[in-house]
Formats: structure tokens, sequence, C-alpha cells
């Protein structure tokens, strides 16, 4: 016998497939049309279930939006607080007080210039002399006042804004010319105000200064800045009249991007390592660790609103359900009439179900339009540039049939298992 030839029983086998899948298209489309059917006969009831699935799914997707729109929001403000920069420090080591004649482990200006020549992408670099001074502000008050002696690049580093006159350039650093900017607070407290102190003198060590501007900063910086209410910005070359020495405290550098801090901040301590004894330790730090607990706090946050929203979702399926079990009561005799003919408990279930989930997603559909509508609109008719994420949408007619699935099963169920005798007998 040839094996290539299909036997009667492989016909009739392939015969039954086509049959049973032929009649499964046919029950879909079936089902499908009386759940659309259903609708028809009572659309008031069938927009009032979906009402509340249209509210869930919109605020799903806006408290989504509002999420991602205050984490960017914070991110940005964290970002002006020079999280693109590192600080390098001299933590202590290397020479003894002997030895300090010969070795210098404290860190200098060849120090900057070294890391400058070795490391591409630093966009701005400053090195920082800390003194205080005891500052007359007038009627026989004097304070002792911070003093800051800074290159010119420190305020884009620091990100400082000079409201009143200017901040001191490379031309003032070269020349020692002895001029300062000033805090607001200084300002204020000393001269009356901002504007006051443009062009007016004061004394450091009885070294008169004459101030050329007044800064702030962008934003606080919660206390991570070395600057103080009452602050003065010296050029560095004048600094280093008082202190006598080629030493500065700090060497801070701001690179071009955020995803080159942690990197750079291991190249910085190596190139000035090599630069000094074995022994000396030197350690910089960043910014980055307080930006990645800011955007666990605000994805933690946008969960726990997401997780809120959802609750008005639940709501909804709550009335699809109550909605559906008040049909599968209005329609018991038509129940009893399809299994009459032959419908099965599953395909009785699959009708109910199959409409429970399309008033759930027809409703999230809509929800959705509406939900993109709103900031949509913010970003086409402001400048504001409202995150909208697809994921927002996935999430919200995922959840949206899931509802729906959940809360029909119950009338579906009951439906299903509803006696055709009684059922028929019902007025």
């Amino acid at each position: 016998m040839n094996p290539t030839i299909p036997t009667d029983q492989a016909r009739q086998h392939a015969f039954q497939q086509t049959l049973l899948s032929a009649r499964r298209t046919m029950l879909l489309s079936e089902t499908l049309k009386l759940a659309m059917d259903s609708f028809r006969a009572s659309k008031m009831r069938f927009a009032l279930t979906a009402l509340g699935m249209v509210i869930g799914t919109a605020s799903v997707i806006l408290v989504i939006t509002i999420g991602l729109t205050g984490q960017q929001f914070v991110l940005e403000e964290l970002q002006k607080i020079e999280t693109n920069s590192v600080e390098l420090e001299y933590s202590g080591g290397g020479a003894t007080a002997a030895e300090r004649v010969l070795y210098n482990d404290s860190l200098t200006r060849e120090d900057e210039k070294a890391v400058l020549a070795q490391l591409p992408g630093i966009q701005y670099s400053s090195p920082i002399i800390q003194m205080h001074d005891r500052i007359s502000f007038g009627g026989g008050v004097t304070k002792d006042t911070l003093v800051l002696g800074v290159s010119p690049q420190y305020q884009h580093i620091r990100n400082l804004l000079v409201p009143e006159g200017r901040f001191f350039d490379d031309e003032d650093d070269a020349a020692h010319i002895e001029c300062a900017v000033v805090s607001e607070d200084f300002a204020r407290e000393r001269f009356g105000s901002s504007n006051a102190a443009i062009g007016r003198t004061f004394e450091i060590s009885r070294i008169p200064f004459t101030i050329v501007g007044v800064f702030k900063e962008a934003v606080p910086d919660f206390g991570n800045s070395e600057i103080e209410d009452q602050t003065i910005l010296i050029p560095l070359q004048v600094a280093r009249y008082f202190t006598g020495s080629e030493n500065v405290q700090q060497i801070y550098f701001s690179m071009r991007s955020m995803g080159e801090v942690t990197d750079a901040a291991k190249e910085i301590r190596r190139i000035v390592q090599a630069r000094h004894r074995t022994d000396s330790i030197y350690k910089t730090q960043t910014l980055q660790e307080y930006l990645s607990v800011a955007k666990s706090i605000m994805t933690a946050l946008t969960m726990l609103l997401v997780a809120v929203s959802f609750v008005t979702l639940a709501v909804g399926g709550v009335g699809i359900m109550n909605i559906m079990l008040a049909g599968v009561r209005a329609r018991v005799r038509e129940i009893g009439i399809r299994k009459a003919l032959g419908a099965t408990r599953r395909e009785i279930k699959l009708q109910f179900l199959t409409e429970a989930v399309i008033i759930s997603l027809t409703g999230g559909l809509a929800g959705t339009i509406v939900g993109l509508a709103l900031p949509l609109s913010v970003r086409m008719f402001t400048d504001f540039a409202i995150p909208i994420t697809p994921w927002a949408v996935v999430i919200a007619l995922t959840s949206a049939m899931i509802v729906g699935v959940i809360f029909g099963t119950v009338p579906a169920t009951r439906a299903a298992q509803l006696d055709p005798v009684e059922a028929l007998k019902y007025e």
C-alpha cells in the first residue's frame, strides 16, 4: 500500500477538524453579533455602563502623565544644582609635618591643569580657596563672613545668577583686580539693596574691594554647596594674596553630560593620585546619588498614584458587573431559548463575557482619548513640554480589558448555569 495516499480514517479526521474550525469561527462571529444586537437594544444602559470605564481609564492616563511631569520637573530642578560636577578634595595622609617642606600633598592649580590635559569632556573647572574675615557692616557691627577665591568659570559650575552687575572675568583674574561679587543677603544687609551695592567698596583684611556684581543661586542647594547666606566671591589670583600659597581646598570640574560624571570622578582621582604620594588620600564627590534617590522616590510616588487610580477602574468594573447581572435577569427567557436550541454553557458564558469585555474596551478607548486630550492640548497651546508615554495607553487599555474579564465572569457564569427548563418558564 502506498503510504502517501491518505486513508479514509485520515480524511474523516481532517474533515472533522475543518468542520470544528468552521464551527468555532461561526460561533465567534455569532457571539459578536449577539453582543452588538444586545447593545443596540439598550443603548443608554450600554453608555452608562461604559462611562465608569471612561472615567477610570482617563484617570490612569492622567495620573501617569502627571507623575511623569512631576518627575521631569524635579529632575530638571536637581540638575541645576551642579549634578554634572565632580568635587575633588584632599582628605589627608601623605607627607608628615616635617616632610611638608619638601612634599606638597594639598591640591594646587597644577592638579587642575593635569586633569584638564588628560581628561576630555570637562566643560568648566574652578579651584576654590576658602577663608573667613571680619567684615564691617556699619554702625560698629562686624560679622565673620565667608570669602571664596574662585575662577570666573565657578559661575557656570554653580549655576549662579547675577541679577545686578556682572561676574568677574578672566581679565579681572589675570590682572589681580580687587573686585568682588557678593550674595544678595550681603548686599541688602551691608548696602540696603542689590542695586545700591554695585560700585560700592568694602574692605577684606584692610584691602578695599569694589563690588561688580550681586549673585544668587538658581535653585536652593539643600546645604550641598559651600556657599552661605552671606558670601563674598573674589578672583582666585587675588585670594592667593591672603593665603600666600598655591594650595586650594577643592577643585570643581563640570562635565558636559551627567552620563560622564561617574567615570570622570574615578579618572580625576586617579590622575591626581598619580601626581602625589601613594598614601595621600583624595576624594571625589558627586550628586549622582541624590539624583538616583530622587528618581526612585518619584517613580514610587507615580506607581502609588497609579495604584490609587486603579480604584476608579475597579469601581467601573463593579458597575459593569451590576449591569450585566441585571441584564442576565432581564434575558432569562432568551437564555432558555438559546439553550433549548443547543447552545452550550460555554457558548452562553462566552456571549456574556464578550459583552462585558466589549463594554470595558469601548469605555477604555473613549477614556484613552479623553486622557490624552488634556496633555496634548497643553503641549499644543503652551510652552510646557508635558511628557506622554505610549506605555500609559498600553497600561490603561490592558487594565480595562482585564477589568472586563474579571467583573464579567460572575454574570457570565450565572447566565451559563441557568436551567433551560426553568428559564423557558420565566416570565
